[in-house]
């Protein structure tokens, strides 16, 4: 194995050539075209008229629900007068649109009944989970608009899932506790093509993931702001997850959540090999990042692949831990390939770029304790043997350009393994300033061009790695 020191005391790593003003790497297919809802119309259906009262006080799922239902009957969009409107799980039907105007307020149950179990997909397995306070349920032509909020009250289950967290972390079965922690997520779209969200929503207060699309095509999220970070730190808070679906936009969002802010991923372990269904042809821009995880993460259920993704334009303010983050495990496959980044400013951040493809063992690597013999059924599925040569994630032909950060303690760490090594990677135009820039492990093909990274000193370290071209 062969290991590389490349010593900077108080350098600037650069490649020839380098400029502040460094064009765009070329991004071929930076657009994408979205079908979008079709049938609409310009009835309109008053939720007042169905028994929903809106005074907070109220359960009003069942009154909302026969208002749903009218409005899908005539193709209308669904409206509601100003007020606050306790409801549990409502399901959108195909052929309508829901207009939530400023003043209009969707607040969850804080009851898990209220949101009934269905099956689903949830962190890359699928099982029966409770439904979303909304959900886009195997169905087509739905629009979701206007600057009203979607509150999910979800501080009750923020507290359940760190009081099992914290329990089963104690013995040795923190990779359950997200599945055994039952929490509605704010908005599911599953199975459903033709959707659009946005249009100045305000997303908050999350019981787990915000925005999920799963198993979907052509959806539109264009225009929303989640706020996970209130009444508390919402764990697992994702803002949009992208959850094997292709033809999808993300963009103008802005985000301040407690995990991932904006995250591809495609499914996870056996069962996602099983499935095998990718993330594809999704574009994310022009967004906003504030507190998360990290700006921008790939994975980690990684198991369908995750390819053909552009994602440019976003202003992380932070804190996050990672700006760019690819994460997997040796036991998830699939990976990630065509991807596109570029135009990114971080702010704080401790890592600029980050790939760890053996990422948060305690949570990736699912065992049974020995003499446990009373538990769930997705405890099989999720402690299924991979066979080694399915399970390392293949991470390859990524193009990273025009990334500025500051104030980094690390600029760049890539890692995978010696069996799978990263594979055709291209950085350019990178300006970034940190304490050390970081380390190159187990990578085929990795080109630098025209950046500019600066650190205090210490060293650049790579490891098993050849063709490492660019750095001086």
């Amino acid at each position: 194995m062969r290991r590389l020191f490349l010593k900077m005391t108080g350098a600037t790593v650069a490649a020839t050539g380098y400029g502040l003003s460094v064009p765009a790497l070329a991004a071929d297919g930076d657009d994408i075209a979205i079908d979008a809802p079709k049938g609409l119309t310009d009835a309109v259906i008053h939720a007042s008229a169905y028994g929903a009262k809106g005074d907070g006080i109220t359960n009003d799922t069942a009154a909302l629900q026969r208002a749903i239902d009218a409005t899908a009957a005539v193709h209308g969009t669904l409206v509601l007068k100003p007020g606050i409107y306790l409801t549990g799980s409502l399901f959108l039907k195909s052929g309508m649109a829901l207009r939530l105007d400023k003043g209009v307020t969707l607040i969850g149950l804080q009851d898990i009944a209220g949101y009934p179990d269905m099956p689903t997909r949830i962190a890359g397995i699928e099982l029966s989970w409770p439904s979303a306070l909304l959900n886009v349920y195997g169905q087509s032509d739905i629009k979701i608009y206007g600057e009203g909020t979607i509150d999910g009250n979800g501080k009750v289950f923020w507290e359940r899932f760190n009081s099992i967290r914290y329990d089963y972390e104690a013995r040795g079965l923190r990779w359950a506790a997200d599945y055994d922690a039952k929490r509605p997520r704010l908005i599911q779209i599953y199975d459903s093509q033709r959707i659009e969200l946005g249009g100045g929503l305000m997303l908050t207060r999350s019981g787990f993931w915000t925005v999920q699309v799963v198993y979907s095509n052509n959806v539109k999220v264009s225009g929303i702001t989640v706020r996970n970070n209130v009444d508390g730190k919402g764990p697992s808070t994702d803002g949009v997850d992208i959850d094997s679906s292709h033809t999808v936009l993300v963009e103008n969002a802005d985000i301040d959540a407690n995990d991932d802010a904006l995250c591809l991923k495609a499914g996870r372990d056996a069962d996602g090999l099983r499935v095998n269904r990718p993330a594809e042809n999704v574009v994310i821009r022009n967004s906003t990042v504030r507190t998360a995880y990290a700006g921008i993460t790939f994975g980690s259920e990684t198991s369908g692949g995750i390819r053909n993704v552009r994602v440019y334009g976003l202003k992380v303010v932070g804190p996050v831990r990672y700006g760019i983050l690819f994460k997997s495990a040796a036991t998830r496959g699939g990976g990630a390939s065509d991807i596109r980044i570029h135009d990114i400013d971080v702010g704080q951040a401790e890592t600029g770029i980050r790939i760890n493809l053996n990422w948060f063992p305690a949570y990736s690597y699912a065992k049974i304790p020995d003499g446990l013999t009373d538990y769930p059924s997705y405890w099989t599925t999720l402690t299924t043997q991979v066979p080694k040569d399915k399970g390392l994630p293949q991470v390859h032909d990524i193009h990273i350009s025009n990334v500025r950060g500051r104030g980094l303690k690390t600029a760049i760490e890539l890692e995978a393994y010696a069996a799978a090594p990263l594979r055709n990677l291209h950085f350019e135009g990178l300006d970034l300033e940190a304490a050390q820039f970081g380390t190159i492990r187990h990578a085929r093909n990795v080109h630098f061009a025209r950046n500019r990274i600066t650190t205090n000193g210490g060293t650049v370290i790579t490891e098993n790695a050849d063709n490492i071209t660019g750095l001086n």
